[in-house]
């Protein structure tokens, strides 16, 4: 008769022995590298984190050193006689605005017509329409109306010139053509070529409702004409609108606001990469408080790195403390915005250079050429975060670790999974032979006891 289950035989061997033989060789072969297992996950993901930031930080620092930051300007109008736009690198300076005229179109209206579809012509002929010293001609015939002319003229000449049918009345419609420019030589005529109109209400019936008239406006009181109120060829780089009669201070300074913007990014960034770092690499008694890193060299080093930046950049010339920016005794940046004006108010050309690269004018008057403490930041970081650089190794040499762990667990798993499948056969077999050694042992003891019986 087989045996349904191990020990029932002898109740020695049993499958609880094997169990906890299992348990002890799980311990001592599959728990520590269950346990580096662990440890390299939390550093894989520590390390996403970490990657991100820095990725981030990067990014904060590339925009400081971008040379076309320092160039962006602001224009400030005080009065509301003009509007001012300021390109990029334009001057910097203060000077007044005042207007005296606005630029005008040429505005003509024709006399009355009783309806838009009333016809304009006995026959087929055509118009001569003069703007600005161009001609346009105009042809029409028999069944053109008003209506019709309108659509005709803005076809022919409508990049000069605008018509359009104004219903001024119940019975009463005009024909209003005015120039699409401004200025004093807009002058519009028209003139019947083939004398087939019926009257003379679009030609000499023309009348002016507006004269082109050039603008008028001085420049720091000097006076000064243009043909439109867009002005752009005055100062370079300014596009100046004039909007209305009266006087407007302009002010073109460097326009500091995005600038601080990614100042305050570039400090953001910082104390978000040094409390990551933190965070992974501290260290402690208590396994459940340290870093993930806390026993690896690579991630230590960046943050050494990262912290001696601050005292390291600046080519001789100057360190970043001197522009505001300081660091405390956790590790965490700030900048003094107020010193950091002050700096770039005493000579903007100079922070420039210090922080994105250029010709530094130090205290002498001499002059040195500077990469840029921020230009430096991005060579250092990068070596860390370029592709196939330090960081992109690191996380290459976790994921194979991980790999290699897993690989090694399945094939001690694998060996304990053989082992104790032999182990439990053999312990069958050995159950049986003491179940028959108990049974003949108990069938001599019966015997004896029965001859004692018997006697």
């Amino acid at each position: 008769m087989g045996i349904s289950s191990l020990g029932v035989g002898s109740s020695i061997l049993t499958q609880d022995v094997l169990d906890q033989l299992r348990k002890a060789d799980d311990s001592k072969y599959i728990t520590p590298i269950t346990t580096k297992i662990t440890s390299e996950t939390k550093k894989k993901d520590a390390f996403g984190v970490i990657d991100a930031s820095m990725k981030n930080f990067i990014d904060s620092i590339d925009a400081i050193k971008t040379q076309t930051l320092y160039d962006e300007r602001k224009a400030t109008v005080t009065g509301t006689a003009v509007s001012v736009t300021a390109a990029s690198n334009s001057d910097i300076g203060e000077f007044t605005l005042g207007v005296t005229q606005l630029a005008t179109k040429q505005v003509e209206e024709s006399g009355l017509f009783t309806a838009k579809t009333e016809t304009i012509a006995n026959g087929a002929g055509s118009l001569n329409l003069n703007i600005d010293g161009t001609d346009y001609t105009i042809n029409y015939d028999a069944t053109t109306t008003l209506d019709g002319l309108k659509d005709l003229i803005n076809d022919v000449a409508g990049d000069k010139v605008d018509a359009t049918v104004v219903q001024m009345s119940g019975t009463d419609f005009r024909l209003f053509i005015s120039s699409a420019s401004t200025g004093s030589t807009q002058n519009i005529t028209v003139t019947d070529s083939s004398a087939q109109l019926k009257d003379a209400r679009l030609t000499t019936g023309l009348s002016a409702v507006q004269t082109g008239l050039n603008a008028n406006f001085t420049f720091n009181g000097q006076a000064l004409t243009r043909t439109s109120n867009n002005i752009t060829d005055l100062i370079s780089g300014l596009d100046i609108t004039l909007k209305e009669v009266g006087t407007s201070t302009v002010a073109i300074t460097q326009d500091r606001e995005g600038f601080m913007k990614k100042v305050d990014s570039f400090v953001e960034k910082y104390n978000s990469i040094i409390t990551e770092l933190n965070k992974a690499t501290k260290t402690s008694k208590d396994v459940k408080d340290r870093g993930a890193f806390s026993a690896e060299s690579t991630i230590k080093n960046m943050k050494q790195t990262i912290e001696d930046m601050f005292l390291t950049v600046g080519e001789g010339v100057g360190y970043l403390s001197d522009y505001g920016f300081d660091v405390d005794k956790d590790g965490k940046m700030s900048v003094n915005k107020t010193t950091l004006n002050s700096e770039m108010d005493a000579d903007a050309d100079n922070v420039k250079a210090f922080f994105s690269g250029g010709t530094f004018t130090k205290a002498d008057l001499s002059t040195v050429t500077l990469t840029g403490a921020f230009a430096e930041m991005s060579t250092t970081i990068k070596a860390y975060t370029d592709s196939n650089k330090i960081l992109d190794e690191l996380e290459s040499s976790i994921s194979e670790t991980i790999t290699e762990l897993n690989e090694r667990k399945t094939k001690a798993t694998e060996r304990l999974d053989a082992r104790y499948e032999i182990l439990k056969k053999q312990y069958a077999a050995y159950d049986l032979i003491i179940s028959k050694i108990n049974s003949a042992s108990s069938m001599f003891t019966e015997m004896a006891n029965a001859q004692t019986n018997s006697n």
